[in-house]
């Protein structure tokens, strides 16, 4: 699998994209170059997949928003400002919004040493090991989430191109992603160097680091021991709390990481990241340098290569597969779930429906972990796979699942498919993904993703009525403020209004825009009949006014409907002009609805028809008795009065 990365960097965000195709990078991974001298390119935007021979499509997304950047990997001179034994936990201060959260088993001791795991049975009790108001140097290993702050470790890591150094740590470490011939030579030639320094502290030999060499080694340990050096000076001169080591940006982070034999290039839209990064290379990869290109197109760059439109899927809940099922991606605050449909695929030819299942499935199971990493998805996930009645079948999506995995560099864990077709996993969670930077929670439904029924409210509504005519007794309107929707379902002729106005002896009158909430009541003014009439009009009789014929009249042929908040009103002869704003002139008017005819006249071929007797169709009608009155601020209403 060879990958190429897009950095496009706009005012206040930065986006990076890893494009993933089949087969092996560039020659030299500098930039295989063809007749013309130019570097090869990924083309195509199909659903955030390159087309072009190479088929690329995007893997991965990052995103980071200028004052909000993701702080995994820095390293901060903290004061412990509370320990909590109960918790086997404390609480440090290093001077962000909210206290970082330090676990008995990430404390190293003074003289360098990791203290025994708790939950073993053999540890001290955190407040044997910190105090309160002791200064310490931690390093933050996950991201402030929601309500909760940083997680934060006393056992500091600082990663370089090839190698990974653990001042604290001990031994050596190299990723079970490479070869295990490979790996034998590697853990070798670095014990060797590791005994020659004498120097203390640990390795973890990266992924990428595939095809370095001994010399290679020694450079990078010899530039992370000077950057440990620094670092320490740098606590020891600081103030707590504060900053003393900060993690690189985000392309730069992303390009480290897959900095190998997979790497195939580099494009970026911005002048400052491109020397940025080139720079990077020159000191870690000068053999990378030519492969990093400046974005030249008018096309903006993530449209070129499909990126941006994978940005946009990302917001999604419901991703289409290409036989025609698709998946469901519900987020909880526990877990996310995802529910695989078969959709509009039926299987083909005579096969039979447990190869239809299976077929989406496998098919689900890819898409699944891609859908992972776009979305950077972590914690407990819950995969509902379509019923398979062979346990063979159950282990083929397995087999595929796990295998997709494969290219997944964060730390993920499996379960077996439960006989109810259920697949749980983990994913490791250290920052917000790209829904979480894009999006705000709904402020209307408040993230539940429902709200009452317009039918709801109007029951509620009634009743809060039949209050407001008990508490002012001594009026005989009252005007109420409420979503148009309401207004409507109030003023049908079964809603029980006309009842109750019975009963009670008062008249109500609504008011209101469409961008009122749909639960607002509020009693905007209580008086006498013809004053609350007067307001709640929003015409007068021989009123000449711009509307927008909405739709053609139910039961009238060649008459339409306008609606202005809830009052509709009847134009006649305007079915043919139905997506038009005419010029009408207002017949008749009521509380509920209202006649109009056309200043211009009845267009030819509409008939002249008589639409009185529909005038209020499915409503008991009140004459000139009652009105509507649109929104004061104008939300809602389609109408405007001619000057």
């Amino acid at each position: 699998m060879k990958k190429k990365i897009l950095v496009s960097v706009d005012a206040g965000e930065t986006r990076v994209a890893v494009l993933e195709a089949k087969g092996s990078a560039r020659a030299g991974r500098g930039g295989k170059k063809n007749d013309d001298g130019a570097a090869d390119q990924p083309k195509g935007r199909s659903g955030g997949r390159g087309g072009g021979n190479d088929n690329w499509r995007v893997g991965e997304l990052y995103v980071e928003r200028r004052g909000s950047r993701s702080i995994v990997g820095n390293i901060y001179k903290g004061v412990v400002d509370n320990v909590l034994p109960g918790m086997e936990a404390a609480f440090v201060d290093i001077g962000l919004e909210r206290n970082g959260f330090l676990h008995v088993d990430e404390i190293v001791t003074p003289d360098g040493k990791a203290v025994p795991k708790r939950g073993r049975g053999q540890g001290r009790r955190i407040d044997e090991l910190i105090k309160r108001g002791q200064e310490i140097v931690v390093q933050v290993v996950k991201d402030p989430l929601k309500t909760k702050g940083a997680r934060l470790s006393m056992q500091l890591s600082i990663a370089g191109r090839y190698l990974v150094y653990m001042p604290q740590g001990g031994g050596i470490g190299v990723s079970r992603r490479l070869p295990d011939g490979e790996r034998s030579q590697m853990r070798k030639n670095l014990e060797k160097l590791h005994a020659a320094s004498k120097e203390e502290g640990g390795y973890i030999v990266r992924t990428a680091a595939q095809g370095a060499g001994k010399e290679d080694f020694e450079r990078e340990i010899a530039y992370l021991h000077k950057l440990h050096e620094v670092l320490e000076r740098r606590s020891k001169d600081a103030d707590a709390p504060s900053l003393i080591f900060q993690e690189a940006d985000l392309p730069i982070r992303v390009l480290r990481d897959v900095l190998g034999s997979e790497f195939d290039g580099a494009e970026i839209d911005d002048q400052k990241q491109f020397e940025r990064v080139t720079s990077f290379f020159q000191r870690t990869a000068p053999e990378l340098v030519d492969s990093v290109e400046m974005h030249s197109h008018a096309e903006h760059l993530f449209e070129r290569h499909g990126a941006e439109e994978a940005f946009r899927s990302t917001l999604s809940r419901r991703v289409d597969l290409p036989s025609g099922g698709y998946l469901i991606i519900d987020y909880a605050e526990a877990l996310t779930v995802i529910d695989i449909n078969t959709g509009s695929f039926t299987g083909k030819g005579k096969g039979r429906l447990e190869d239809t299942i299976t077929k989406v499935n496998v098919e689900a199971a890819d898409e699944v972990v891609r859908q992972l990493r776009l979305r950077d998805i972590g914690g407990i996930i819950v995969i509902d796979f379509i019923d398979m009645a062979r346990a063979k079948n159950r282990d083929q999506v397995l087999k595929t699942l796990r295998k997709a995995l494969d290219e997944d560099r964060t730390k993920t864990y499996v379960v077996e498919v439960s006989p109810l077709g259920l697949v749980e996993m983990t994913r490791q969670n250290v920052t917000d993904g790209v829904r979480e930077i894009l999006t705000t929670r709904c402020p209307t439904c408040d993230g539940e993703g429902v709200v009452r029924s317009a039918e709801t409210v109007a029951i509620e509504a009634l009743r809060k009525l039949r209050d407001v005519a008990t508490d002012r007794a001594d009026k005989q309107a009252h005007l109420i403020r409420v979503n148009p929707k309401v207004a409507r379902e109030l003023m049908r002729h079964d809603s029980g209004l006309l009842e109750l106005e019975e009963e009670t002896g008062k008249i109500f009158l609504f008011e209101g825009g469409d961008a009122l909430p749909i639960d607002t009541f509020e009693v905007a003014e209580s008086g006498d009949q013809d004053e609350i009439e007067r307001r709640a009009l929003p015409f007068q009789i021989d009123d000449e006014v711009l509307l927008t014929i909405d739709e053609p009249h139910m039961y009238n042929p060649g008459d339409a409907v306008a609606r202005v908040d809830a009052l509709v009103i009847t134009v006649t002869g305007a079915a043919p002009l139905v997506g038009e704003r005419k010029l009408v002139r207002i017949e008749e008017i009521g509380r509920s609805s209202g006649l109009a005819s056309l200043v211009d006249g009845i267009p030819e071929g509409s008939g002249d028809q008589d639409s009185a007797e529909g005038l209020e169709s499915g409503t008991r009608r009140r004459g000139r008795r009652g009105g509507r009155r649109r929104s004061r601020a104008g939300s809602g209403s389609n109408s405007g009065q001619e000057s």
